[in-house]
């Protein structure tokens, strides 16, 4: 089972992974909040489907203004996002997520999934962030750096600095990744996840780390577990 990007990041706040505090708008009646949240400061209104490059079939849309925001939610609430994932009739978009705009500094890749052929997690990081993952293993698959958990220890600091070095990240930001990074294990083990991206973690203009995007999918075997979601 796919989840939308706002209920991951809404596990992500729950396990105390850094993520932006957006506005949910599932109708015309939602507007309001998210123009009083963000009329002033702006925002990146996020059309809430079930496909990776939303950005480039334009699923996402910079809104500066309460005009802005009110036109960019009545363009996409309603419609059908096509985009090459999509076949021709492409994917129902019934809500929206609004964000605060950030400041980005550079952006980043982290993954866990199912390595079946080798009986492991499998956490995957890269500096090549913002762009598809495949694209990466495809063209520069040197910039793919992965560790394999072992299911008796789970994940080890070690191999959490190890990823964060390999990303270039300085001494208060591998703490940070390896701190982010465990929670995400912690995530993946609990709900029994088969897939978990985010695609960019991005550094901000003051250093920080932070989730702008989410993806998670739950192992269809395991829903019986996971009543809650």
């Amino acid at each position: 089972m796919n989840l939308h990007e706002y209920q991951a990041k809404q596990l992500f706040h729950d396990y105390g992974i850094p993520c932006p505090e957006g506005v949910l708008i599932a109708s015309a009646d939602d507007i309001p909040a998210a123009i009083s949240r963000f009329a002033t400061t702006g925002c990146m209104i996020k059309a809430q489907v079930h496909a990776g490059g939303r950005g480039k079939g334009g699923g996402i849309i910079k809104a500066s203004s309460a005009e802005q925001i009110e036109n960019a939610v009545e363009k996409l609430l309603g419609q059908r996002l096509i985009k090459p994932q999509t076949d021709a009739q492409g994917l129902p978009i019934s809500s929206i997520y609004a964000e605060p705009l950030t400041a980005i500094q550079k952006e980043f890749y982290v993954g866990m999934l199912i390595d079946r052929s080798h009986k492991r997690v499998a956490v995957i990081a890269s500096d090549a962030g913002g762009m598809s993952i495949e694209e990466v293993a495809a063209e520069t698959p040197e910039k793919l750096y992965t560790e394999l958990v072992s299911p008796a220890v789970g994940l080890q600091a070690y191999q959490a600095r190890n990823l964060g070095f390999k990303m270039g990240f300085d001494s208060k930001q591998v703490r940070q990744f390896s701190a982010i990074l465990t929670q995400l294990y912690r995530l993946f083990m609990d709900k029994d996840a088969s897939l978990l991206e985010i695609n960019p973690l991005v550094t901000t203009d003051s250093g920080e780390l932070l989730a702008l995007d989410a993806k998670l999918n739950i192992d269809d075997n395991a829903l019986y577990r996971q009543k809650a979601i």
